[in-house]
């Protein structure tokens, strides 16, 4: 068997790819199954996409991206499965489409996305290359294939419409290779955290003035933000952690208590909680917003709080900064409920069988 992986990003890069379909590559391995990984953007692409300005190197970096997507997709016809994570390219070209249609039946087409991508959405660092993305590419694509695998049942539901087999399989957390540390709740000082990128700091943002009021009233308590790009907002008793890869974990491990909040519109409806349950999965309590799949990864009490309103943050927050044992114990129902429903062990199986195996 042979299956091609086309998705927008370098391997190992985004966390989209890694903790969609990436981490359970290895699991081909040994099954006589041969796969190919075909990013869009190559690395110098990618590491000036979200950068401001740069416009040469952007558009030099999306006709190379298309001409070999041209190059690949001449060659669908040598591979059994096409795995389409997102999108096939930024533009949503129909040629690409067409050429999927003429070389592979519906059965042998896997479109796989984690997000409600067929909303406008864009970062405001790089509007120049968005204004040109088809935001119908979602809808073609989820036409075009015989199985759409979605992150959450409203992504499901959403792709149900357009004809194909739907598979719920939720972005899973490596609990043996990756977060396979539990947070230590036994401590006086408490770190609030939040984790994310700049496209999603706006949700944080909101809740600042909540925040201040909850630091000034637990002077053993502090904020920290892990982010690609500096907050602007802030202040005392606040820090900025940036994003790197290589620290992802240790970093994390500065949080005892994780915030994941979000607004209750269409696009957060689609998100997959993945802020939840990486905080989960190291033994830290989440509080988050009862939008979208929040409310089946959070049990209300057990593992975390579901917050519907400002007071419940604020009593929620200083609840578990104040009680450690709280924390103990929601630190360890964490751990279990990422284990047994949201774990690449868990869900390997299910992945696998999109293929067949």
């Amino acid at each position: 068997m042979k299956i091609l992986f086309v998705h927008p990003y370098p391997p190992g890069e985004a966390p989209s790819q890694r903790f969609r379909f990436e981490q359970y590559l290895r699991y081909l391995d040994g099954q006589n199954v041969q796969y190919t990984q075909a990013p869009f953007w190559d690395e110098a692409g990618w590491h000036v996409l979200y950068t401001k300005g740069s416009i040469p190197a952007k558009v030099w970096a999306l006709c190379s991206g298309l001409y070999r997507r041209y190059k690949l997709f001449r060659r669908l016809h040598t591979y059994d499965f096409v795995f389409i994570h997102r999108e096939i390219d930024p533009l949503g070209l129909a040629v690409f489409r067409r050429m999927l249609r003429k070389r592979k039946t519906r059965s042998a087409i896997i479109f796989d996305l984690d997000d409600a991508i067929w909303i406008p959405n864009s970062s405001k660092n790089n509007r120049f290359m968005e204004r040109f993305r088809n935001w119908g590419q979602a809808p073609a694509l989820a036409s075009l294939a015989g199985k759409v695998s979605g992150g959450n049942d409203y992504l499901c539901s959403w792709a149900a419409a357009y004809g194909g087999e739907t598979i719920t399989i939720p972005t899973t957390i490596d609990t043996e290779n990756l977060h396979n540390r539990l947070q230590n709740q036994d401590t006086e000082q408490v770190t609030i955290g939040w984790t994310g990128t700049h496209s999603t700091l706006f949700y944080l943002e909101e809740y600042m003035p909540l925040l201040r009021r909850v630091l000034q009233q637990n002077p053993n308590a502090s904020l920290a933000v892990i982010c690609d790009t500096e907050p602007g907002f802030l202040e005392a008793g606040m820090r900025w952690i940036p994003w790197d890869k290589s620290r992802e974990i240790d970093d994390l491990m500065q949080f005892h208590i994780g915030l994941m909040p979000l607004a209750d519109d269409a696009w957060a409806k689609g998100k997959c909680g993945f802020k939840a349950l990486q905080y989960m999965a190291l033994g830290i309590p989440a509080l988050v917003s009862p939008v979208g799949v929040n409310t089946q990864i959070v049990d209300n009490g057990v593992n975390g709080f579901i917050c519907r309103t400002e007071q419940d943050w604020q009593q929620q927050l200083n609840l578990l900064i104040r009680d450690r044992n709280l924390r103990i114990r929601m630190g360890g129902a964490t751990r279990t409920k990422i284990e047994e429903q949201y774990s690449v062990c868990a869900v390997r199986s299910r992945w696998l069988a999109l293929f067949g195996l």
